[in-house]
């Protein structure tokens, strides 16, 4: 056995200590794609960096992150700088990184942004299209691995949220080959049966290749499709696939999805307390109107004293109808007066009444009034007209006078 024993400590120390002298390892560049990408409340980036044989654990302190020029993200293919070390707390290397640069696009994200401009181009990312999610769900369908600690946080949080809701588990792979063609059957056996009110379609965290069943187009178009609403739940916050443009809603993470899916039943009993208080005042206060108009009405002569009131009634509708018989005698009196009072002139202005007083009213045999002695000749019947009677004649003489 050999005679120099080191502990785990003593050994990483020398690995790390070899790493950190060698001058090639200070100062190195190294090509990958960009998976498992995180940025941490500290501000520090942790990422790993692959290629075809090997992955390698990488991290760039805030510093360092605050420097680059592009955002880092899942799929890209980068060129780090840095020195390699061993990390003694789990005695793996890694790239302590402090510059990255653009490598062009790794061909997962070149493959996410040719899909995403085919479907945008089909219209299944269209708002147009977007459906109303239930408010209050009566039955939610989950499409996700049930095996997954997801699964288990979206029940949790149904349940205490808002227990009414049924909640069915549509079992499917999500990640690997396999995994889109179980996702896309699962959604449309659920709309094929009815099954359920609401979909929730996702997974938890994991890499760009962990997520990648659901930036499928054949999930994609199995949601489109659709008719019954879906949320996509796909990872964490920064996530975003396929699955997200497509869904009528997506949540942050299967847990969110959960809130977004239900009411809260606390927040709902608030609100019916709220409603119950506004209707109870309102109540009261018709209430209280309705006994103020009883008061008025109970004091009322009608309702103290009917009988007098009726006979106070019967008095001033009398009363009314004398005074009615009393105007409409008037009016009648003053109508005939005024009728006596015309036939007295019509009757002074007329013709016939002047006959009474010994004049006469001579006329043609046509009838024709003679004002003047040129209207007849010699010989010519004439009529009188007399208060009496009427005179027929003839005439004899004619004779003009100037006045």
């Amino acid at each position: 056995m050999a005679q120099n024993v080191l502990s785990i400590t003593q050994l990483t120390e020398y690995i790390r200590g070899r790493l950190d002298d060698d001058p090639f390892l200070g100062q190195v560049a190294v090509r990958g794609e960009i998976s498992n990408y995180k940025v941490y409340p500290s501000g520090h980036h942790y990422f790993t960096l692959k290629d075809e044989g090997a992955a390698l654990k990488c991290v760039m302190f805030k510093g360092n992150a605050m420097r680059l020029r592009f955002r880092p993200d899942n799929g890209m293919k980068v060129i780090a700088m840095g020195k390699v070390t061993v990390y003694p707390r789990d005695g793996a290397y890694q790239l302590y990184c402090a510059a990255m640069a653009m490598d062009g696009v790794g061909d997962l994200y070149a493959a996410f942004e040719q899909l995403k401009k085919k479907l945008a181009a089909q219209g299944l990312f269209d708002p147009a299209h977007k459906k109303p999610l239930p408010k209050c769900p009566g039955t939610i369908g989950i499409v996700t691995s049930s095996a997954g600690a997801a699964v288990h946080d979206m029940l949790r949080i149904l349940r205490k949220r808002y227990p009414l809701t049924k909640v069915r588990l549509l079992p499917v792979r999500v990640q690997g080959a396999e995994a889109p063609g179980e996702i896309a059957a699962a959604i449309r056996y659920a709309n094929r049966y009815r099954l359920a009110d609401l979909l929730i379609v996702g997974r938890g965290g994991g890499s760009i290749e962990d997520l990648w069943a659901f930036n499928d187009e054949l999930v994609a178009h199995a949601i489109y499709e659709s008719e019954i609403p879906v949320i996509s739940a796909v990872g964490h916050e920064p996530d975003v696939t396929i699955s997200d443009y497509v869904a009528d809603l997506r949540a942050a993470t299967p847990s969110n999805a959960a809130e977004l899916a239900v009411p809260d039943q606390d927040a709902l009993r608030q609100n019916l307390d709220a409603m119950s208080s506004a209707m109870a005042s309102a109540l009261s206060r018709q209430l209280k109107a309705a006994r103020q108009h009883l008061n008025v009405l109970s004091q009322s002569p009608a309702l103290r004293s009917p009988t007098g009131y009726i006979e106070q009634r019967e008095k001033s509708l009398e009363l009314l109808k004398n005074r009615l018989i009393a105007a409409q005698n008037q009016s009648i009196t003053r109508k005939n007066q005024r009728y006596i009072a015309a036939v007295s002139k019509l009757d002074a202005m007329s013709p016939l009444k002047v006959l009474t007083r010994g004049y006469s009213m001579a006329q043609t045999e046509a009838g024709e009034v003679l004002r003047f002695v040129r209207q007849v000749e010699l010989g010519e019947r004439i009529s009188v007209l007399l208060s009496d009677g009427k005179l027929s004649a003839t005439v004899m003489d004619k004779k003009e006078e100037a006045r």
